[in-house]
């Protein structure tokens, strides 16, 4: 027999039926298992000086783990009501719950609360939606922890029935590279909306932006600077009326759902949502678009950013954009593009714009970025990083992203100062990183799978081989270390300067601090590298993960919450060397269509 023994404030609640296991939750959280087959019976003793435990009125009865989403931890149903719960996990600062219908429901509240806290705070009715045979909530800008989330429906306003609530646990987004190495535009609060921790800063205005509200949503804009406001209806007029830059508040745009073009442009851009600010003394600030859920389209429309600082976008699918997918124009600073599934954009009048021209451009002094757990699909030229008379150095970074069977510009650099690191490139057609106009690359822990060329400088080295890649230009210097080449293909090429030091591809550094010398310089141009990484008043800190691991880290974690709603498997017999359009990826995409029924909010 087996004797369990609790303090004054012990929580105890449990069930035996058919369960493999049972839970003891103390009153901290601190959850203690033990097998059911191994007990003969339960004995609660009393411990000296102390009450008999307590017994809540609505005991908790965990249920079996529901299989949690990736990069998330088991979701577990700890007390069950009503309202049956057959999902819930946590995700990166967010969770979530669905469950079935609940007869007679008109409606449902929904509250969630860190798991060792008294009180229970409502959540946004617009972030519970329907999905028709089941309901689900988002619950976003946690900080890491354990959370516990209630579901309780009602009818007509008013509560009914028994609630239940599901456990879930959020983790930390990771922040790291360039974006958050300068506060000098941050204030050390964060990028964006949100603070460090995850939660949103003080005084941040919430924005639905859904298919409903897209023209309806209203916001009174500060738009002098002796605090005048200008009324704004539809998200098109809010963003023109930033564009003056005198709105100091935080504005987290969240977008729920498959949102077309028709009222999200009209602000400057036929193409975009666009943030710009008219005067380059006073940029629009501290902005964040995030998507919620797995399923935040933005169809037939990208990004784009003029002047603006601290600027945030996440956990957003991008279909069928029209000239770039995410545009980054004109003196940005301190720039967060993370968690995002990039597809096809429309085809534009060249042919290389065959998928859309550039996925993502950052360009015209735009500087402190971070690039980090993107998901590329099949883009034809991912990100051009630089133009031709930036100010710079500017410094960017790129970071466990998923260039999956995308063909080029991983990214192409001019005149930058760019990191590029824990990427996988997953069979990728024609080139990896390319540098120009005295661009400095340090390209470190990738692991670069079927990739022909991971490395090239304009007119020199592999590039110097064939016809030339880079129309003519300049060339930079690229700092390689300790990246993995796999499944390389018969048209592989790597020159080390080791191997040839009058043409080459890269440095093949044998530490991450050795710093290349002054006298090594490119061919065409003469510019040596400027060993921004290791330069401590200018890097930032980071671990990069073993470049062996990194396929594995990128896939369970780039790009939208659990993988998002269109996901799509290449065929690397076929897809690897391939640069023209998958058919079958162009006709889901153009064929896709939202599942979500309603929004409850709306």
């Amino acid at each position: 027999m087996k004797k369990i023994a609790f303090a004054v404030a012990a929580l105890i609640s449990m069930s035996v039926c058919a369960q493999k296991s049972v839970h003891i939750y103390k009153k901290d959280g601190t959850k203690i298992e033990y097998q059911v087959a191994d007990l003969d019976s339960i004995v609660f003793e009393k411990v000296a000086s102390t009450p008999d435990p307590v017994i809540p009125v609505d005991p908790v009865i965990p249920t079996d783990p529901v299989t949690p989403g990736e990069g998330t931890t088991e979701g577990e149903v700890v007390s069950a009501g009503d309202v049956v719960i057959s999902k819930s996990a946590g995700w990166f600062e967010s969770g979530y719950v669905e469950w079935a219908p609940v007869s007679g429901a008109t409606g449902y509240n929904v509250y969630y609360k860190a798991s060792n806290a008294s009180n229970y705070t409502k959540i946004d009715a617009m972030l519970v939606r329907s999905y028709g045979s089941y309901l689900r909530a988002d619950v976003v800008g946690l900080p890491a922890g354990i959370y516990d989330v209630k579901v309780v429906a009602a009818k007509n306003g008013a509560e009914f029935g028994k609630a239940s609530v599901a456990q879930i646990k959020a983790t930390a987004y990771s922040r790291q590279g360039f974006a958050f190495a300068s506060s000098s535009t941050t204030g050390g609060n964060g990028v964006g909306a949100y603070n460090n921790d995850g939660s949103l800063k003080k005084d941040a205005v919430v924005l639905y932006l859904t298919e409903k509200t897209k023209k309806t949503m209203q916001l009174d804009v500060v738009t002098t600077a002796k605090g005048g406001v200008t009324s704004c209806t539809g998200i098109s007029e809010i963003l023109t009326a930033l564009q003056k830059g005198y709105e100091t508040r935080p504005i987290n745009v969240r977008i729920i759902g498959q949102v077309t073009i028709d009222g999200v442009n009209g602000s400057g851009d036929v193409f975009n949502l666009h943030f710009k600010a008219s005067n380059e003394n006073r940029p629009v600030c501290n902005i964040t678009v995030e998507g919620i859920g797995e399923d935040a389209t933005a169809y037939g429309w990208g990004v784009r950013c003029i002047r603006v600082r601290n600027f945030e976008l996440r956990n957003l699918g991008l279909m069928l954009w029209g000239d770039d997918g995410i545009a980054f124009e004109t003196d940005n600073h301190n720039i967060w593009i993370h968690h995002n599934d990039i597809f096809y954009g429309t085809a534009g009048s060249d042919a290389d714009q065959a998928k859309g021209d550039g996925s993502m451009d950052l360009k015209d002094n735009s500087q402190y970025m971070t690039i980090s757990y993107n998901h590329f699909f099949d883009s034809g030229k991912m990100s051009l990083c630089g133009m031709k008379k930036e100010a710079g150095p500017n410094y960017i970074s790129y970071d466990h992203n998923w260039f999956d069977h995308s063909d080029s510009r991983h990214p192409r650099v001019r005149t930058m100062s760019v990191h590029v690191w824990n990427n996988y490139y997953d069979g990728n057609a024609k080139y990896g990183v390319g540098v120009t106009y005295g661009a400095s690359a340090f390209v470190e822990a990738n692991y670069f799978r079927n990739c022909p060329k991971p490395m090239m400088s304009s007119l020199q080295g592999t590039d110097a081989l064939g016809e030339g890649t880079f129309s003519g230009e300049n060339g930079g210097i690229i700092k390689s270390f300790n990246n993995v080449f796999a499944e390389k293909p018969g048209n592989f090429s790597y020159i080390t300067y080791q191997s040839n030091k009058t043409s080459f591809d890269a440095y093949e550094a044998s530490s991450r601090n050795e710093q290349v010398a002054s006298s090594i310089k490119a061919v065409a141009g003469g510019s040596s590298y400027d060993n921004f990484d290791t330069d401590k008043s200018l890097m930032y800190t980071y671990t990069p993960d073993d470049p062996a691991k990194v396929p594995a880290i990128v896939t369970a974690n780039a790009g939208r919450m659990n993988g998002g709603d269109l996901k799509w498997t290449f065929n690397n017999s076929v897809d690897d060397a391939s640069y023209k359009i998958n058919d079958g990826l162009m006709n889901a995409i153009k064929g896709y269509t939202t599942k979500l029924k309603s929004i409850l909010g709306e």
